[in-house]
């Protein structure tokens, strides 16, 4: 049913039957976007969207999960690994639609991806999605750089998490505040903890150094 609406929709469709297969055809197809359950044979949809994250081709892609598993905790793993959507079952297929069309948008109206932003020691590439540090080149999942451009963009300037989820996942996604959290404890494992700052009780900040 999924295939047959998607193909409907215009897009160009591959299935696979386990988190295995789709880890193999992701690899060979390379897809905009791969949609995982979690409740997967052979390997599970928290650990094949791991996976997937580790693959350096598919960095960029989509992931959007749609499962019967409603439970937070199974919510905040997969946006722990990289998830841009978490859809829980049933949910009518122009809905469905609707969601990921939301996604595709969002990309087309980003500003202009020739972008670069350079604080100190480091560099910011919207162009190819690059970031670098000193002599030190950083890979970001797509939605980690996201919110890293878009923090940068605003030196020194407050934004609470609320605010962010509406302008990195956007008012069309329900995305627990949580996930914010998670993108910055994985950004400042791999860029540091002194640039972005925490103001209790009210939310983030990138601190420009030359300041």
């Amino acid at each position: 049913m999924l295939e047959y609406n998607l193909t409907k929709e215009g897009y160009d469709v591959r299935t696979a039957t386990d988190g295995r297969k789709a880890l193999d055809v992701a690899r060979t197809y390379l897809p905009e976007l791969v949609m995982l359950d979690i409740m997967m044979p052979h390997l599970d949809g928290i650990e094949a969207g791991r996976q997937l994250r580790d693959i350096p081709e598919l960095r960029q892609t989509y992931i959007l999960y749609l499962t019967a598993r409603s439970e937070e905790y199974s919510e905040v793993a997969a946006f722990d690994v990289g998830a841009d959507d978490y859809i829980t079952k049933p949910i009518k297929p122009r809905a469905l639609m609707s969601r990921i069309n939301a996604l595709f948008r969002r990309e087309a109206q980003k500003a202009d991806p020739g972008e670069q932003i350079i604080i100190a020691d480091l560099s910011i590439n919207r162009k190819n999605y690059s970031v670098s540090q000193g002599e030190k080149s950083i890979i970001l999942p797509k939605k980690e750089f996201e919110l890293l451009f878009f923090l940068a963009q605003h030196p020194n300037k407050v934004f609470s998490r609320e605010e962010l989820l509406q302008k990195i996942w956007g008012a069309d996604i329900y995305v627990l505040e949580r996930t914010v959290d998670v993108h910055i404890r994985k950004l400042r494992e791999k860029i540091g903890d002194t640039q972005i700052r925490t103001l209790k009780g009210v939310g983030y900040m990138f601190t420009d150094q030359n300041e």
